[in-house]
């Protein structure tokens, strides 16, 4: 089942995503676009995550970077994902999304 219509984002593709370290509907967002054009998307990404369900949440709350693992798995840098301050931003809340013009 689609969960993003303006991205062709699926359920299972959003599960993924969260398997490999996303935890939060903005870091699903940065993995998938999911949640980043009209936003309708999103509660319905936020209940496939849960709350408190991530693995890995408790790597956030000691200041560490829960897709560092993946991204090095992947070659890609530290640089090249959210700095600590996103992830702390990410623990605090969804992200908030601007209305479509």
């Amino acid at each position: 089942m689609y969960v993003c219509s303006c991205f062709g984002v699926t359920e299972r593709q959003v599960r993924e995503h969260a398997a490999a370290g996303a935890c939060t509907p903005r870091q699903i967002a940065s993995a998938c676009k999911a949640g980043t054009d009209c936003g309708n998307c999103v509660r319905r990404i936020q209940a496939l995550l849960g709350r408190g369900a991530c693995p890995r949440r408790e790597l956030i709350g000691n200041g560490a970077d829960p897709l560092a693992a993946g991204r090095a798995a992947s070659g890609l840098s530290p640089a090249d994902g959210p700095s600590p301050a996103d992830a702390e931003e990410d623990a605090a809340g969804p992200a908030v999304l601007p209305e479509a013009a």
